[in-house]
């Protein structure tokens, strides 16, 4: 039988051999090796020389899979410059205080983690002293996303340099007096210290890339030269699970961001267990980043390694590391050494020979204690060589101990993310390992104390001199006096104003002028960042190809298909549109880098993201919990809303439901505006209260989520009516009366309805205002709802003022205050959305949504399917009226069957 081996060729073999003899040579020689020295010898020797050939720019595949040792050599480590023994005193201070704060945090059973830390110490103490740039560096300083998990040591470290007192540490996870320290970093909660939020896992990693992607887009752009700010992710073995976390390491390497660095803690555990148990999650990663173009550091072994490595002259050893999966590495972290001799030295005779070499002690500190995640020296080698590497970002992998230094208890146990608290005996064995002066006396009453040097110990000042070498306090967020950008000319807004005759414009090509118009602007354009993920002919955008260009940066480096046309595909380095691809979670992240500049790099940008509405809230809304967390400022904008207006493509496309999710998201600010002259005044005012003068009491640290359709319409002219512009921002505006629209009601005291309409729907709702008036002798009003949820959210303060002992009316019992007859509101999604306001609607209540699943069809017969369409409504009204004895009975049944119903 032949052998399958045997027919597949790779692509090299498909070019002929210039000397067959040569290549016999060479494979006679592998074959020589591995008769005489053995397979494995064989395999090292390849593996040495495929390295020697990529190093000297030999085109062949890459390894993606090196030894199960660190990457570089103990021989190569660069000495490290500072006081290494002041470094551990420091980091063993921030070890105490961190575990000090959650157990005694505990006695409140707030709960908090102890280990994450622990084995991460080392990690960050090293960033501080050396390589974290501050805010007052060149740029901006670096951007730290620091392991959600490992807060308390950054707390505790902040308390050392004099940022926190023991008041804040006790209220650790008690927020609620005002003096608190949030559980994770929350730039909402503590904005002077945190500048991104990164507990929920997966979206740190993203954000990061997306981060250094958008420091190179403003520095490619002239914006500012954020050159010299460095990116850093701190991100735990377990969280690389999230698909999230490694969603965008290509586009990373594609652009050559090595201005970024991943430092993933690899200590095997995540929350429950091992996080590779029967593999190896290092070289597993290794693999995953080797392959996406990314330079990898491995940082595995402490310098207790260095003598087995060097009497390892077989390569059993290394052998031996590779093939033990991590479950028993963790193993032997909780295992005596007569165990390790047998299970891991026993397995090959030439390491039971090594063994006999080493002593009991020895063994244990290489398997309990030795990591290269521990040792300073270890990590600034693999941190120097991530910042001196250049075209391609950087990922180290330092192996840790979860749990490290805090006892037996604790290390490699796979409860120890549980494990919230240490018992005073637990802490005095901790105290006497790391050395620390705290005396048995200050242990009152079973509490355990916080402990300080002193605020001009040489610690403190060794600290406090290193991040002033570095540019000042890190983490810190900066809070910007920014000065306001000046408001584009209000012709740009008032032109939407006298509608566009008879001419149809879907609303969404209408929020498509306007920017257009906004980003020609002398002032305040370039600030502008089009956010789209693969869509922009679907949203008619287009034209702003050739003008404004898609960000590249290597530029154009081809000529496009298109080139003849005018409307041609320009790429450019200094191009303004990021066109993501299809990639909402990518999209998203670029948004909340960009909104957020002018808190991370002093710069105001005002990005818009659009895309389909369904893909928005319901695919990325943990990415704009994100944003609203991080303070960012800009407008979202779902196009194709609507349960019934892209019925073409299924229900999978058809959003029903996104207000009912963004209505959840304190900092979002909900739109579903009706027509072009809405849309207008709603950017306008949010341009201002986000990056110009905001009213006092209004927070500019808000999002504007606007829904906009595919369905082209009339659109009509601004009405006239005092209080237009504010019932456009507040919620709710009469847009016309029965008398108004000029229908015919043929009774002089003909029964009245209130027809409330959003976003599409006001369109069936003025027609069956028509309708109503013809047919069945009804007067109606018709009201644009532009935010249902803007409504509730001030009818929520008003109750909230009442108990207060304030008088306050809801905005929406204002506007409809003296409005003849019931209420019937009307919108193209799901009745919960209208819904939102029935509690403080003093008239009579009834809605109509599109709920449940969407379908394929026309949009005429998607909105019968629902029951929205404008005869629906008809009948919906006429049972209103008959419920109050206003219409008779019979007219329900007579409109039900003459429309088909």
């Amino acid at each position: 039988m032949t052998d399958p081996q045997a027919i597949q060729p790779s692509a090299l073999d498909q070019l002929p051999d210039r000397d067959p003899e040569e290549t016999a040579e060479w494979q006679a020689s592998l074959d020589a090796v591995a008769k005489a020295a053995g397979p494995h010898r064989a395999a090292y020797l390849m593996r040495r020389t495929l390295e020697r050939a990529e190093g000297n720019g030999i085109a062949l595949p890459k390894l993606l899979e090196t030894d199960y040792v660190n990457t570089i050599p103990t021989a190569a480590e660069p000495s490290a410059p500072g006081d290494e023994e002041m470094e551990r005193k420091i980091t063993a201070w921030n070890r105490w205080n961190a575990a000090a704060m959650v157990t005694r945090g505990a006695k409140h059973g707030v709960g908090g983690h102890i280990a994450t830390f622990a084995s991460a110490a080392w990690l960050y103490e090293t960033g501080f002293n050396h390589f974290f740039k501050g805010k007052e560096a060149d740029g901006s300083g670096d951007q730290l996303y620091i392991q959600g998990h490992a807060s308390p040591g950054i707390y505790a470290r902040a308390f050392l340099d004099g940022r926190l007192t023991e008041q804040h540490l006790d209220n650790f996870r008690q927020e609620a007096g005002g003096d608190g320290l949030p559980s994770y970093p929350h730039p909402r909660r503590l904005p002077w210290l945190w500048e991104f939020p990164t507990v929920s896992m997966g979206l740190g990693p993203l954000s990061a890339i997306y981060q250094a992607r958008f420091n190179r887009y403003l520095t490619n752009r002239g914006i500012k030269d954020v050159s010299a700010s460095h990116v850093w992710a701190f991100l735990g073995d377990g969280e690389m699970d999230e698909p999230e976390s490694t969603a965008a390491l290509a586009l990373a390497s594609r652009e050559g961001l090595d201005n970024l660095t991943f430092v993933i803690n690899c200590n095997l555990q995540r929350l429950d267990g091992p996080v590779r148990a029967n593999f190896k999650i290092v070289q597993e990663l290794e693999a995953q980043f080797r392959g996406a173009g990314w330079n990898v550091v491995k940082s595995l072994w402490g310098s207790a390694w260095d003598e087995l490595f060097q009497l390892d002259t077989t390569g059993a050893l290394v052998r031996r590391l590779r093939e033990v999966p991590d479950a028993q590495v963790q193993t032997y972290q909780t295992r005596g050494a007569a165990y390790i001799r047998e299970d891991f030295f026993g397995k090959d005779p030439a390491l039971a020979e090594l063994a006999k070499l080493l002593s009991d002690d020895k063994i244990l500190e290489c398997f309990h204690l030795s990591r290269g995640g521990h040792e300073a020296r270890k990590v600034f080698a693999a941190y120097k060589a991530a910042v001196e590497f250049k075209g391609a970002p950087t990922v180290i992998l330092a192996q840790t101990v979860k749990g490290h230094t805090l006892g037996e208890g604790f290390a490699s146990k796979n409860a120890n993310h549980q494990m919230k608290k240490l018992s005073v005996d637990e802490f005095k064995v901790m105290r006497d390992l790391l050395e620390l002066p705290i005396p048995d006396s200050r242990f009152v009453d079973g509490v355990v104390p916080y402990g300080h040097p002193g605020a001009d110990s040489p610690e403190v000042r060794y600290l406090q001199e290193r991040r002033a070498a570095l540019g000042g306090p890190a983490p810190a967020r900066r809070t910007h006096a920014l000065t306001p950008l000046p408001a584009p000319a209000d012709k740009t807004f008032a032109s939407f104003d006298k509608g566009s005759g008879s001419q149809n414009v879907a609303t969404t090509m209408a929020f498509v002028r306007l920017v257009k118009d906004l980003v020609r602007d002398k002032e305040t354009g370039k600030r502008w960042v089009p956010i789209v993920p693969d869509e922009a002919r679907t949203f008619g955008m287009e034209s702003l190809f050739p003008s404004l260009g898609i960000y590249s940066p290597k530029g154009q480096t081809y000529e496009p298909v298109d080139r003849d046309q005018l409307m041609y595909y320009k790429e450019a380095k200094n191009g303004q549109i990021l066109n993501e691809g299809i990639t909402e979670a990518g999209s998203m992240a670029d948004f909340i880098a960009a909104s957020t500049a002018y808190s991370t790099h002093g710069e105001a940008m005002i990005p818009f993201y659009i895309f389909y509405s369904m893909f928005g809230w319901q695919r990325t809304a943990d990415q704009m919990w994100q944003l609203g967390d991080q303070l960012g400022r800009g407008f979202l904008v779902g196009a194709t809303a609507g349960r019934t207006t892209l019925t073409g493509e299924g229900l999978q496309h058809a959003d029903g439901h996104s207000p009912v999710i963004a209505a959840t998201n304190p900092a979002a600010l909900s739109y579903d505006p009706a027509f072009a002259y809405e849309i207008a005044t709603i950017v306008k005012d949010g341009l201002r209260r986000m990056y110009g003068e905001a009213a006092p009491g209004e927070d500019p640290n808000v999002f504007y989520y606007l829904t906009v359709y595919n369905e082209p319409m009339p659109q009509p002219a601004k009405p006239s009516a005092p209080g237009v512009d504010e019932g456009i921002l507040k919620g709710l505006y009469r847009f016309n009366t029965a008398e108004s629209a000029g229908v015919d009601v043929a009774a002089a005291n003909a029964p009245r309805i209130q027809l409330l309409g959003s976003g599409t729907a006001i369109h069936w709702v003025l027609k069956a205002q028509r309708l109503l008036a013809e047919e069945w002798g009804v007067a109606s009003d018709v009201w644009s709802a532009t935010s249902w949820t803007e409504l509730r959210r001030d009818a929520l303060e008003a109750d909230a003022a009442l108990l207060r002992g304030e008088e306050r009316l809801p905005y929406v019992r204002q506007a409809l205050q003296g409005a003849e007859g019931p209420v019937l509101a009307v919108s193209d999604y799901m009745r919960q959305v209208p819904d939102q306001i029935a509690q403080w609607v003093d008239q009579d209540w009834s809605s109509l949504g599109a709920d449940g699943f969407g379908l394929s069809d026309t949009r005429e017969a998607a909105r019968r399917h629902f029951g929205v369409d404008a005869e629906s409504i008809v009948v919906a009204a006429l049972a209103q009226l008959a419920r109050r004895g206003e219409v008779k009975a019979t007219a329900v049944k007579e409109a039900r069957e003459r429309y088909g119903l």
